[in-house]
């Protein structure tokens, strides 16, 4: 094995009697691009637990009820619990990709949420992020008939009553909305398929009111606090604070950060080239100085030493590009670590932020659209909700008439 072990670490390969399974392991872990230092680490722990997952040499076929129960015990201290984690998650996906790992049963309601995903495919059309919330609340009401101890078949009203009174607890009135609209369209399936008895798919909706929420952005200088306090000391400081800017200073989606390839920046002409993913068009943004400063020391001292040909990276290994969903992750770390009371809130805050600063400097609603990549105006208008400080600087005087008096 030419990897730098430590010598206590070739001892305890030596001595194990799953020698040969650490030793393929380890060969895994070196195709998977893992850093010496990380794969001594995970092997350490792995051969720590390995007693209590199989006690011949032979390698075992495994489930993953199992590895969490045997990794899980290591909680104490609870540092040390995360840390095996980690081995237990790296060698759950060596496992798979081993075809050592037992496929759990599926859970009851599997096929028909199976079927009825098919069915939004081939039938409605809709799109795969469509599919995955109409997924989601189904899940979420077949978790209640099961609870209940009732079947599908015998679900009724008060039922369902009592499943949106339960969510309305948990979500906002405009994401019950959307969760209303899709138990409609699942009820409809189920009763034209028999599933249920009788229809049930005439639920009222929440009223909701454009334009009835206050302002989402944040204040600049709360803005400017978050960048600050981003420590680039580190690979992912780096990152995060690259990803921050571009958001905050050029209004990006999350999905259209990570989707930034290296060849996206035109160093010479100083452009930013974006793919707008909602409006499936390209967007050329030019990039301030300092942008472009940024985004050399971050390639200088922040981005993996990587074939990748994407921008934006994990910050430890595997070196792969970030999903979308990471960016929010992202922003709420940030924000807590700077101690801002919205660390909570979702990183589309910036974008709405960057639309105001836009409003405020005299940008038509009509450009604001087309840097956020909007398709229409009502689009737009949710991201500049008026506050009562800008609603005073556009107020009028009241005339006042002759020997009246303002009253």
């Amino acid at each position: 094995m030419n990897i730098d072990l430590r010598p206590s670490t070739r001892r305890m390969i030596e001595a194990s009697p799953a020698e040969n399974e650490a030793i393929a392991f380890i060969e895994w872990l070196r195709t998977e691009r893992y850093t010496d230092y990380t794969i001594d680490c995970h092997i350490r722990r792995l051969l720590f637990v390995m007693p209590r997952l199989w006690s011949d040499a032979s390698p075992p076929v495994l489930q993953e009820a199992e590895l969490l129960a045997v990794f899980g015990r290591e909680r104490q201290p609870r540092s040390r619990f995360f840390v095996f984690a980690s081995t237990r998650r790296v060698y759950t996906r060596y496992l798979r990709a081993q075809g050592r790992l037992v496929a759990v049963p599926q859970p009851p309601y599997e096929d028909l949420i199976r079927r009825y995903v098919q069915y939004l495919t081939e039938v409605r059309g809709l799109s795969v992020s469509t599919r995955i919330h109409h997924t989601i609340t189904l899940r979420s009401l077949l978790a209640h008939v099961q609870r209940s101890q009732r079947s599908l078949q015998r679900l009724s009203r008060d039922d369902l009553e009592r499943f949106i009174l339960e969510r309305s607890r948990e979500v906002s009135r405009h994401s019950l909305q959307h969760e209303v609209a899709h138990l409609r369209a699942f009820l409809r399936y189920a009763y034209d398929l028999g599933l249920v008895s009788e229809r049930l798919d005439a639920l009222d909706t929440p009223r909701t009111y454009r334009d009835e929420l206050p302002p989402r952005a944040l204040p600049w200088p709360s803005v400017l606090q978050l960048l600050r306090s981003i420590d680039c000391t580190s690979r992912s400081g780096w990152r995060d604070l690259c990803i921050l800017h571009l958001i905050a200073y050029y209004g990006l989606r999350p999905s259209e950060v990570v989707r930034l390839r290296m060849d996206s920046i035109d160093w010479e002409q100083a452009l930013l080239h974006v793919y707008q993913s909602k409006t499936r068009s390209p967007l050329l943004l030019p990039l301030d100085a300092r942008t472009l400063r940024l985004l050399q020391d971050y390639l200088q001292h922040g981005r993996a030493n990587s074939a990748s040909s994407m921008l934006f990276l994990r910050a430890r290994c595997p070196y792969i590009p970030l999903e979308r969903t990471a960016v929010g992750d992202i922003f709420r770390k940030r924000m807590r670590e700077a101690r801002l009371p919205d660390c909570a809130k979702h990183v589309y805050r910036l974008r709405h932020t960057f639309a105001m600063r836009l409003l405020s400097r005299g940008v038509g609603m009509k450009a604001i659209g087309d840097v956020l990549g909007h398709h229409s105006f009502y689009g737009t208008s949710a991201y500049l909700r008026l506050d009562v400080a800008m609603l005073r600087d556009v107020a009028l005087p009241v005339p006042c008439t002759e020997g009246g008096s303002h009253e």
